[in-house]
């Protein structure tokens, strides 16, 4: 491609909407371009990318055995009414009507759709298993788009599903599938880590998410320091350390004027942390009921965990409105020595470990001590509910736990018969009996992807793509375009590159040299090539974007030197 002839508008300046690294610079350099609030026209430079991301994807599922489809974005309010998601997902769809009044949706996603698939077309184990993928525009009606292909109501998604007569028959496709995408992100050029996750609105039990590296990252991960455990901070796990068990003592109200908060109650009474129960007020958003959650003095909650313990669509904590119709005095609430009526205790599974803790007294300014589970109170539910933090101890191995940040490209499930259940979807096995299938669910934001790519690799300059999913490899940059001996060896050494296949634009502007380096940084091609005043000796400059090195070399050379580079970068 010829810079003169292609539809590239680099900016200058920043726009003001754009607040982290992909964001910026994939509008600086001409890459997408901006519709409307979370939606984007990806320009030929972004969309030679993304298409780069989406061949290494499709690739990697067919070599896995995966099989590809195409399926309707426009999908009919009954498959998810059936499925029971029509309300649940309720304001992140995309709804609409025909001109009948008919209910339909712009898929956020495809389980209601590949199900009704199979289960019209499958009903024999000997048909079994097996594993779909398509690769299409999705549609989410976020409340608050943001970071340009980050969070958008329109983006690009790689979704996969399998189908299964046997959990084993799962669990080997859910690996198989693991296998697969460490590939995908290996050949993508990215640092990225697989961790244990939560299933949200998906469902289904085993979950692992991949996370791109980056300090911009959304997602906090927890990862071992001393072996392969890693996982996101909502569902992360550690071993909880205990102070020595004590005998039973008599609880006691004792007053503690103005000592609401945790660390003020533990140096007022001179009591460790670890014995000390915090307890937080928090209602389900989906029926309203109340919820008391204790939790040791030195964790804090988890949301999360305490959704997926009570069964919730979301939870949030009580205003100090609400917990004052309760008649609970907030900074001195405990579990004992009260009439709890309609509210259900919740109690992190560190909590029946614990002898003679602190706890809210119930009234201003007090506190119980020597409180003890099952003695003086009981829970609806035990469930770890707390939150990981760095320092924490593996529960794998006993190693400390240390955090990063991840952006999150790529989430597997192992669904298990929860939209067969929902839609019908059943198999005959070899004695003739009529089960549910089981099902997987792989997912990869591809688009997302992209943008992790640049948030990972970029500098003030520009981005800095990996070789793999650059738009273009390598730019040739005759210095001065006036000067025929430069022009004719880039224009020699352009065509060869496109001989051997690798993308390669030249640079045959009419600009200052100074303005296309710019350019070419901010596009962030992987090498560039510069044929300057030895032109006539054949030798050119060869600068290696990622560590800014330049080396001077032989035309004869380049062909052989970008490849060997390409594996490097």
């Amino acid at each position: 491609m010829r810079f003169s002839k292609s539809y590239i508008k680099t900016l200058k300046e920043t726009p003001k909407e754009a607040e982290i690294a992909s964001h910026q610079l994939l509008l600086r350099a001409g890459m997408i371009k901006k519709l409307t609030s979370g939606v984007y026209t990806y320009l030929p430079l972004g969309l030679k990318a993304l298409k780069k991301v989406e061949n290494i994807v499709r690739r990697e599922m067919d070599r896995a055995g995966a099989q590809e489809i195409f399926m309707p974005v426009l999908q009919p309010a009954e498959l998810w009414k059936e499925s029971g998601r029509w309300d649940v997902m309720g304001p992140l769809m995309m709804k609409l009507q025909d001109r009948a009044k008919r209910d339909f949706v712009l898929g956020p996603t495809h389980e209601e759709v590949v199900t009704d698939l199979v289960r019209n077309d499958i009903s024999s184990y000997k048909h079994l298993p097996v594993t779909l993928y398509q690769i299409q525009t999705k549609f989410r009606d976020e409340i608050r788009p943001r970071f340009g292909l980050m969070r958008g109501r329109e983006f690009i998604m790689k979704d996969g599903y399998s189908f299964h007569a046997t959990q084993e028959s799962l669990d080997q496709e859910f690996d198989n599938m693991e296998a697969t995408y460490k590939r995908i992100f290996s050949s993508c050029g990215l640092k990225f880590r697989p961790v244990e996750a939560d299933s949200g609105a998906i469902g289904g039990s085993g979950s692992k998410e991949f996370h791109v590296l980056a300090d911009s990252g959304e997602d906090e991960i927890i990862y071992c320091e001393e072996c392969d455990y890693a996982a996101n901070v909502e569902t992360a796990i550690s071993e909880v350390k205990y102070l020595e068990a004590e005998e039973l003592k008599e609880t006691q109200l004792i007053d503690t004027p103005n000592v609401s908060k945790i660390e003020d109650v533990v140096e007022y009474l001179k009591v460790p942390v670890e014995k000390t129960v915090k307890a937080m007020m928090y209602k389900d958003l989906g029926t309203d009921d109340i919820y008391m959650v204790l939790i040791r003095g030195d964790y804090e909650v988890n949301e999360t965990k305490l959704v997926n313990a009570i069964g919730a669509i979301d939870v949030a904590l009580l205003t100090d409105e609400e917990l004052e119709k309760t008649g609970l005095v907030k900074g001195f609430i405990g579990p004992f020595g009260i009439e709890l009526n309609n509210i259900k205790i919740v109690a992190d599974d560190s909590i029946p470990k614990l002898t003679n803790h602190t706890a809210g007294g119930n009234k201003k300014d007090t506190h119980f001590i020597n409180v003890n589970f099952g003695r003086d109170y009981k829970a609806d539910i035990i469930k770890d509910v707390k939150t990981v933090r760095p320092g924490h101890v593996c529960a794998k191995c006993g190693g400390k736990l240390s955090s990063a940040r991840g952006i999150e490209v790529g989430h597997i499930f192992k669904l298990g018969t929860k939209y067969s259940n929902a839609l019908g979807a059943t198999y005959v096995d070899e004695n003739g009996k009529t089960s549910p299938i089981i099902m997987g669910c792989y997912g990869i934001g591809v688009s997302r992807t992209l943008a992790s790519a640049i948030e990972q690799n970029n500098d003030e300059y520009g981005i800095i793509w990996p070789s793999a999913i650059a738009p273009y490899i390598v730019d040739v940059i005759p210095a001065n375009i006036k000067s025929a001996e430069q022009v004719k060896l880039a224009e020699s050494i352009y065509n060869e590159l496109l001989e051997n296949n690798i993308d390669t634009m030249i640079d045959d502007r009419d600009e200052r040299p100074g303005f296309k380096f710019k350019d070419a940084d901010l596009i962030g091609f992987p090498f560039k090539i510069v044929c300057g005043k030895k032109a006539a000796e054949n030798i050119v400059e060869l600068k290696i974007r990622k560590t800014g090195e330049t080396i001077e070399i032989n035309k004869t050379e380049v062909v052989d030197k970008i490849k060997e580079l390409m594996k490097q970068y």
